[in-house]
């Protein structure tokens, strides 16, 4: 399995994988607005002069089977940067094959070398298979409101 950062030719292949994350979430009951991304919203946030978010590809044979979307965040109290994950998604008939593992430990590889306190994101409490994909990472719920799970994960730090 080979993660890559998306390059600015990727814009239409990371729109696609937005449409099938705002499917499966809207699936499982998690989604029910107006999609409204689009390519141009896309090419400005990630690959203008200062981006806001950054793209990884999960590859199985030079095919992008699944993608994470992840920002910075910094706290001014602890001095130092966090990762907020948006998007985390692997093709349905792709799961569990390595994908999802492989991008959440790039993810954890740029955390450790960017001094990152830890990575946060929520989840659907109606997503039991990614919940659970998370609990093996070993990632925490710390708060839950309705079906909205907020995880935290920090392996490289022990904490």
């Amino acid at each position: 399995m080979n993660v890559r950062s998306a390059t600015s030719n990727d814009v239409s292949l990371i729109f696609s994988f937005i449409q099938k994350k705002a499917e499966f979430d809207r699936n499982i009951g998690a989604f029910s607005g107006i999609l409204q991304a689009t390519e141009d919203k896309i090419r400005k946030i990630l690959f203008s002069k200062i981006p806001f978010s950054y793209v990884l590809f999960a590859e199985d044979s030079e095919l992008e089977i699944g993608f994470a979307l992840y920002g910075f965040r910094c706290s001014s109290f602890m001095g130092q940067p966090s990762i907020w994950l948006d998007d985390l998604y692997v093709d349905e008939h792709q799961r569990s094959q390595g994908a999802g593992a492989a991008l959440m430990d790039r993810l954890a590889q740029i955390a450790k070398e960017n001094d990152c306190t830890h990575l946060a994101w929520n989840a659907d409490a109606r997503n039991t298979r990614g919940l659970s994909f998370y609990h093996w990472l070993g990632a925490e719920i710390m708060e839950q409101h309705g079906n909205r799970c907020f995880l935290r994960w920090a392996p490289w730090s022990g904490t």
